[in-house]
């Protein structure tokens, strides 16, 4: 099984290349992007040393199906998906935070709450909660977008607006998009025997107006609980079944790697990429009701180069 871990095309009227941890993002004319999602797969901001077959296209299909089903919301960057790993949509000028909306005290909320914090991002959280515990209503909690190999800053709303990273005005709309999208999340989820757990969303801007951009309820960027098993294992403390890229964050603090200075990330062996992969096609298949169709990928560089160059004549 072949995997995209890099790539280097250069299109008509490119202006530049931005490498991501996951995504490699074309702009084309300062007017376009053409993001493709490649098969790199990082946990505590580390892009691990083997690509995950099939995770691009399972990030990017995902993403586009859920794109197209809030546009009713919120205006979102994406124009069309000429290849099963690749998106092409507006260039925005994006905003320097984002926005996390999570609906349980779960992941790294319960890390911080174990150790004794009881408020994140400004907002207040009770005493007495439990691990993966509903909070009364979903909470935004967001962060500062970092540098590559940096970590995300926990911010509150009022250091966001004093600081000037984004309006008031136009905070105002990140929050009232998040949350909504977040509820859309959750409804589509739950038809599908999923609880939508915690997401993050990225927005920009273009010609005054505000977009959803980059991914939206990947397992990449959202957890997902199954919803069958959610409250039995809850009542008896157990840990929740879950769709996420947790599982792979638990397997590597399991190896002793938190992305910590000096530590070493643990060998993953084919059984162990084999293992991932299987896992988001998966949650792919969980979250859309549809069957994952593998892409030929004999030559992926070429099909996606053939592709967007196709599209952007």
């Amino acid at each position: 099984m072949n995997a995209l871990t890099k790539t280097n095309f250069n299109f008509k009227n490119q202006k530049s290349l931005y490498v991501g941890k996951v995504r490699d993002v074309y702009n084309i004319n300062d007017d376009l992007l053409v993001m493709v999602v490649s098969d790199r797969i990082s946990a505590f901001d580390v892009v691990l040393p083997k690509g995950i077959p099939y995770k691009g296209q399972v990030l990017n299909q995902i993403a586009s199906k859920f794109l197209d089903a809030t546009a009713d919301i919120v205006p979102n960057w994406k124009l069309d998906s000429p290849d099963p790993m690749v998106t092409v949509g507006h260039k925005c000028e994006s905003f320097p935070v984002e926005m996390i909306v999570r609906a349980y005290l779960t992941g790294s909320s319960w890390r911080e709450y174990k150790n004794g914090a009881r408020e994140i991002c400004g907002v207040a959280i009770p005493d007495g909660m439990r691990e993966h515990q509903a909070f009364e209503k979903p909470i935004l909690t967001p962060t500062t977008k970092a540098e590559l190999g940096l970590h995300d800053e926990n911010i509150s709303r009022e250091e966001i607006i004093a600081q000037g990273y984004v309006s008031e005005e136009d905070y105002v709309k990140l929050e009232e998009y998040s949350l909504k999208l977040f509820a859309r999340g959750q409804e589509i989820a739950k038809k599908m025997g999923l609880i939508l757990v915690d997401t993050k969303y990225e927005f920009g801007k273009k010609d005054g107006k505000i977009y959803l951009i980059d991914e939206i309820h990947t397992p990449d960027s959202s957890r997902y609980f199954y919803l069958d098993t959610y409250q039995e294992r809850f009542d008896k403390g157990e840990n929740q079944r879950q769709l996420s890229k947790e599982f792979v964050r638990e397997w590597l603090m399991e190896n002793n790697f938190k992305g910590q200075p000096g530590e070493v990330v643990p060998e993953m062996t084919d059984e162990i990429v084999a293992g991932i992969s299987e896992r988001y096609i998966e949650l792919y298949e969980k979250i859309t009701g549809e069957k994952f169709v593998k892409a030929d990928t004999e030559n992926i560089s070429d099909r996606i180069y053939k592709n967007i160059s196709e599209y952007l004549k």
